[in-house]
């Protein structure tokens, strides 16, 4: 049987465990006490040490008013969680420090330079070379490393707030170094500015008079290309040919519009005149001076004609000679209709000739306006370099102009301020007595405790079988062997040996030829007394030692003769009584109704109260107990687990099983064990017992007799102990 099988179904006894803090309690009060003394001895003895921080916020210290030209608050520097990051490394450079060092003259101080004021015991140690020589460091570095180990900078979360902290033994250089700290690192920022600055004056000035050489040479470029090319500027930013072009066109179309006006009246016109029609429609008719008076005159006379008609007969001849009158009137505007006719012809005809001017013209402007446009796109590249050019040159001179100012009146700030300084620290942060004290005491309960329950846990006292495991099929540990027919020669051989080492050993028989030939099987058994089995199992380290009595109760007295001779030896060792009738027991108590095994296997007992003391030596005792028998061997598989949890706790378990065969002592045989037979007689049911044993899977038994030492009595009532 295996540890982890056995362990599978152990339950842990809590009871039983916390009972062991009950009985070990002096000790460990004691141990705590003792521990509490120690801390606090140390915390009384302590050098104290003090702590103080100061702490910087990042942000940009330029003004509104400060700030160059062209820049916005968004172009202002925002510093990110690695930003500020890097900043507190820098907080943390050694070149900072080292100016802290050197300004605060620490290296004076024994603080800060272990090998200003070592002790003896220190020198001693360094000359046999158990501790490193710190001179071998020189007195900087040595510095440099204390002022490390006290040193803590660190920024707030979700902030840009750093903080330096600083430890010392000096409560007013606790506060000073963090102070000088953050001082010098505004310093060194500054100086940085002012580097940065001088830097960007240093390369301005020659980049700005380069650059001014290369303005006037891009502009003297352009006029020159101008001037070859003759390309003059014309309104609207555009050169002259695309201007007369444009002119032109708008010449052209007023032309297009005046002619084909003056066509259009003058067909109209020649129409009125072919078709008889009236000549009052046409606008240009009655727009005519001419026409118009003699219009008038045409109403005048049709008046004169309509006034004497009244006195006078048609005939008459002044009514005859007004309507004379009236006709000529009327071919007189036909006439100078005409005359409009032809003019707006001759009109239409010197627009058509303006025209086709105005198209030549523009043909040949269109040439003229495309080499143009060729010549100002190089023009325009021409002009947009030295643009360029002397935007960057203002850009430049602004820069440098600025950067010039701000090292001439030695402004530059720095990108960070000190809004909380350290204070002197009126307490030592530590130690701090009773919080050091407090935790050592509470600290050493709880190890003690836990020491305690895990000695009581590992002793396997705490452990009892697990009450939820499942039953298998039962057979009864201790049940009788039958007898049997001789099997084979090796048995004989068996018995012959066992009355040999009885009678005289050196005496022939004539079981000689049989032992002859069951030599193998009497190598492996041996028959000893019970002096000689005890000193085999203090000798061999065995855990278990099984007993199988097939003679009965009388047989039983062989293993606890071998289990008193161990335990005076000085061994732990615990003997388990499975006989029916509880023969190996009640020599060993003063009643046989104390609780045992089956009570154990029952449920009913925790192994507590199971163990008892045997009277007559140091050795303990589980007896058959007082539980239905029955239902003990119900759980019959449960003692595995309980020969596992006893093996933890004693040196040696020894087993009585009574009359068993090898099946029924299968369930208590693990690692290290010794079975034995014992023997009062060599009989044939003790020769049967061993020969079966043997066969099934035990060839090293030995035999025990009992014989030759006094057979334990019952002891007298009163005169147990407890377990």
């Amino acid at each position: 049987m295996s540890v982890q099988s056995a362990a599978a179904d152990v339950d842990v006894d809590l009871r039983q465990l916390f009972a062991s803090l009950a009985r070990h309690w002096v000790r460990i009060l004691v141990v705590a006490l003792a521990v509490t003394g120690l801390a606090f001895a140390f915390a009384s003895l302590a050098t104290p040490h003090y702590k103080a921080q100061t702490k910087l916020l990042i942000e940009t210290r330029e003004s509104v008013f400060t700030r160059p030209d062209g820049t916005a608050d968004n172009d202002k520097p925002i510093l990110d969680e690695e930003g500020v990051a890097s900043q507190v490394e820098v907080i943390s450079s050694t070149d900072i420090l080292k100016q802290v060092a050197s300004k605060l003259s620490l290296s004076r101080l024994p603080e800060f330079d272990e090998a200003a004021n070592m002790s003896a015991l220190g020198r001693l140690l360094v000359i046999v070379g158990l501790k490193s020589d710190p001179n071998e460091i020189p007195p900087e570095e040595r510095v440099l490393k204390k002022m490390r180990e006290k040193l803590n900078v660190y920024s707030v979360e979700k902030s840009r707030v750093i903080v330096i902290e600083f430890s010392s033994e000096d409560p007013k250089l606790a506060a000073d170094i963090p102070d000088a700290i953050a001082d010098t690192y505004i310093s060194v920022q500054g100086n940085a500015k002012q580097e940065s600055n001088a830097a960007a004056t240093d390369w301005l000035a020659p980049e700005i008079a380069d650059l001014s050489k290369r303005v006037k040479d891009a502009e003297a470029k352009v006029a020159d290309f101008r001037a070859q090319s003759d390309l003059l500027m014309g309104g609207n930013n555009s050169v002259l040919p695309t201007q007369q072009l444009s002119e032109l066109s708008s010449e052209l179309s007023k032309v297009r519009a005046n002619r084909a006006a003056a066509e259009a009246t003058a067909d109209g016109v020649r129409k009125a005149l072919q078709n008889g029609g009236s000549l009052d429609a046409v606008p240009e008719v009655l727009s005519s001076d001419l026409i118009q008076r003699l219009r008038e005159r045409q109403v005048e006379l049709r008046t004169n004609i309509a006034d004497l008609s009244t006195t006078l007969l048609g005939n008459h001849p002044r009514i005859r000679a007004l309507k004379s009158q009236l006709a000529d009137m009327d071919g007189q505007i036909r006439n100078e209709a005409e005359k409009i006719m032809k003019g707006l012809m001759t009109q239409a005809q010197t627009a058509q000739a303006r025209e086709n001017q105005l198209v030549a013209d523009v043909n040949t402007m269109k040439a003229a306006s495309a080499r143009a446009g060729e010549q100002q796109v190089e023009l325009d590249a021409l002009q947009r370099d030295a643009n360029a050019q002397r935007q960057l040159l203002e850009s430049y001179m602004t820069r440098y102009r600025e950067a010039s100012s701000r090292n001439d009146r030695n402004y530059l700030p720095v990108d960070a301020r000190v809004f909380s300084r350290a204070v002197v620290p009126s307490e030592p942060y530590f130690p701090k007595v009773v919080p050091i004290v407090s935790a050592a005491f509470a600290g050493s309960l709880l190890l003690m405790a836990i020491a305690t329950l895990l000695g009581e846990l590992f002793s396997g006292r705490a452990m009892r079988p697990a009450t939820g495991a499942q039953f298998g099929r039962i057979e009864q540990v201790a049940m009788p062997i039958a007898r049997q027919e001789p099997l084979v020669a090796e048995t004989r051989a068996v018995v012959s040996a066992a009355e040999q080492t009885q009678a005289e050993p050196d005496a022939a028989t004539e079981a000689d030829a049989p032992a002859q030939e069951a030599e193998p099987a009497r190598s492996t058994l041996g028959e000893v007394d019970v002096d000689k089995a005890a000193e085999k199992l203090i000798a061999s380290g065995v855990a278990r030692a099984i007993f199988v009595s097939p003679e009965g109760d009388e047989a039983a007295a062989s293993a606890v003769m071998v289990a008193r001779e161990v335990s005076d030896a000085g061994l732990r060792v615990l003997l388990l009584d499975l006989t029916a009738s509880g023969a190996a027991s009640r020599p060993m108590l003063d009643s046989g109704l104390f609780p045992g095994i089956t009570d154990l296997l029952a449920s009913e007992a925790q192994f507590s109260d199971v163990i008892h003391a045997d009277l007559y030596s140091d050795c303990h005792v589980i007896p058959v107990g007082t539980a239905d028998p029955a239902r003990a061997m119900r759980a019959a598989d449960r003692l595995p687990i309980i020969m596992q949890s006893l093996t933890t706790a004693y040196d040696l378990v020894v087993v009585e099983c009574g009359p068993a065969d090898a099946q029924g002592i299968g369930r208590l045989v693990g690692e290290a064990t010794e079975v034995f037979l014992s023997m009062l007689e060599a009989d044939d049911e003790v020769t049967q017992a061993a020969v079966k044993l043997i066969e099934n899977g035990y060839p090293e038994l030995t035999l025990v007799t009992p014989i030759g030492h006094e057979t334990p009595r019952t002891p007298l009532p009163g005169r147990r102990s407890a377990a």
